[in-house]
């Protein structure tokens, strides 16, 4: 059995949490033992969310599995974070619609449509996903950070370079 973060069962409708290294794995708990997933394809049960494939696929499947078959030896926990910020939806109403669009094949974008943003549309009725906005938090201020150190290069080398002609005269 995958080694929860927490002592805490799960409920019907909770968010499920798995991390997977760099970047987390997100399911409904229907109930049993059971979640429903976005995943990618695949030949076994539990092997689509860990794959290579979740990135650069352009469908995947909602499926119905245990819990610890899809998380395997990786920690996952309970995680409905944004209760605070959504109204979550009647339990009973997450269980039948995730279970009713199992099977389903479904377009997946890991920017626009990734197994959190799938998890918290059946949560929330809205689909977000944190890892990706703060991947784009990421991007923006590293970016921000490079083109100043460029900004700087650039006014440095103005300021002290002077090319290698003006160089060659002045010796």
């Amino acid at each position: 059995m995958a080694p929860t973060l927490y002592d805490t069962k799960p409920e019907i409708g909770d968010l499920i949490e798995i991390f997977r290294g760099s970047y987390q794995h997100w399911a409904v708990y229907v109930g049993d033992g059971f979640i429903v997933h976005l995943a990618p394809p695949s030949e076994h049960p539990g092997a689509g969310a860990s794959s290579m494939m979740s990135v650069i696929t352009e469908k995947a499947l909602v499926k119905r599995e245990m819990l610890w078959d899809v998380a395997g030896t990786d920690q996952w926990q309970i995680s409905n974070s944004l209760d605070t910020k959504y109204e979550p939806r009647p339990a009973h109403v997450i269980v039948r619609e995730a279970c009713a669009m199992v099977g389903a094949e479904l377009p997946y974008c890991v920017f626009r449509g990734n197994c959190e943003h799938f998890a918290n549309e059946l949560r929330y009725g809205k689909a977000e996903s944190r890892q990706v906005r703060k991947a784009g938090e990421t991007v923006l201020a590293v970016g921000a950070i490079t083109m100043v150190g460029l900004g700087v290069f650039a006014l440095v080398s103005t300021l002290f370079g002077g090319s290698k002609k003006e160089r060659r005269e002045e010796k």
